[in-house]
């Protein structure tokens, strides 16, 4: 049967066959999916459990650590900071941060460039993360724990921190994942004057009813928070969970990279805004043009984040060959070259526990993946490949 949104459900249910699969070998508590196309909720799975210790199933207002996919809503805030004028794109970080004016590079060179907004957008900052484990640089991220959300003096310490350590690289030479979100967080609380995590709640969840998202969870709905689990040799192990979850005291530090816990429905109403280029339900964040820029390549030169990184096959299943990276958005440039379904144009990102979303407005399209695991990067990537697949497989009147 093929529905009126153009998927066929024999087709769609090949997805929960694949997740039943992963819930049943340990690789995942639970999964809910959600697929969203030409105004309506099309597909919705739900399988597992939220809580494998206290054997809760899985519910759709089950709240999740969203962790990286915190990173967009930040790029948001930004952007709206942007259209007030009140910040521009080739502005340098040391015009809001002035403790980044001399920062050097390894050997104690001066970059050739200073670092601007747009090169924290796309992560072409010369900042990192210390989990590449490539260099000393990053080797000194982890002795600082630049980046842990419970950092001891909260954003304006891993500031000082930062400020204190050389760059991996002179701006705009490369793409390297990097803290360079939680930067941006810094800097929309110094352009705007409101604390970080206030500006997000008041200009973007409120706005857009995401009741649900937030840094912290309130006791009111800490029964609905997920557990969080680690792979591990014997299976999944716990990483987080009630009754003494992070997420349920305000951090030290509110993360513009991974500080937000939601529900799916919030964050399908976040993409949503995006896929209607920048409004929803009557309220109106961004232009559409700025979302249009945010969601375009913005390397150097129009080049694919393989082209510039070094480390860039470690997060995407095609060694991010045919992909570019936008304002705080991977974006689809060669749908051929990435080697898996999709639509040029089409923009997406995930977090550490497993969870994804993807936007093509070519097809009208917003999918969410929500999970709570944290696993290596092979079985992330590879898990939602495999996803992006079946969805794209089970539509029958693709207009790409």
């Amino acid at each position: 049967m093929t529905r009126p949104s153009g998927f066929s459900d024999e087709r769609l249910a090949r997805i929960p066959r694949l997740l039943e699969g992963q819930i049943a070998a340990g690789a995942l508590p639970g999964a809910l999916t959600l697929i969203w196309r030409r105004g309506g909720l099309v597909y919705t799975s739900l399988l597992g459990f939220m809580d494998l210790a206290r054997g809760t199933p899985l519910r759709e207002d089950t709240i999740f650590r969203l962790y990286s996919m915190t990173k967009p809503v930040t790029s948001v805030a930004l952007l709206m900071l942007l259209e007030q004028g009140k910040i521009a794109l080739d502005d340098p970080v040391a015009r809001f941060i002035p403790e980044f004016t001399d920062l050097k590079l390894a050997d104690g060179s001066a970059p050739a460039r200073a670092m601007t907004v747009r090169d924290l957008m796309r992560h072409t900052s010369g900042l990192t993360y210390g989990f590449h484990n490539r260099t000393p640089i990053d080797a000194a991220y982890r002795r600082l724990r630049i980046s842990a959300m419970d950092t001891p003096g909260g954003l304006r310490t891993m500031i000082a921190q930062l400020a204190s350590l050389p760059l991996e690289y002179s701006p705009g030479e490369h793409w390297i994942y990097s803290v360079a979100t939680d930067v941006l967080g810094y800097i929309v609380q110094i352009a705007s004057g409101q604390g970080y995590a206030d500006f997000v709640r008041q200009h973007i969840l409120a706005p857009l009813k995401m009741t649900d998202s937030d840094f912290v969870v309130p006791p009111a709905s800490q029964d609905r928070l997920a557990a969080c689990y680690v792979q591990g040799k014997s299976g999944l192990e716990l990483f987080d969970a009630y009754p003494n979850a992070n997420y349920f005291v305000p951090p030290s530090l509110e993360s513009g990279g991974g500080g937000l816990a939601g529900t799916a429905a919030d964050y399908l109403r976040f993409s949503r805004m995006l896929l209607n280029k920048g409004a929803l339900d009557g309220v109106r964040l961004l232009r559409s043009e700025t979302v249009q820029m945010m969601t375009r390549n913005q390397l150097p030169d129009g080049k694919e984040i393989a082209d510039l990184s070094p480390a860039a096959d470690a997060f995407n299943e095609s060694g991010y060959r045919g992909i570019g990276f936008g304002l705080g958005v991977a974006v689809t440039l060669d749908p051929a070259r990435v080697g898996i379904p999709g639509s040029a144009g089409e923009f997406a990102w995930g977090g550490m526990a497993s969870t994804a979303f993807f936007v093509d407005p070519a097809e009208d399209l917003a999918v969410i993946f929500m999970t709570q695991v944290i696993t290596d990067t092979g079985s992330r990537v590879k898990l939602r490949r495999d996803l992006r697949t079946l969805i794209y497989e089970a539509m029958t009147d693709r207009n790409a």
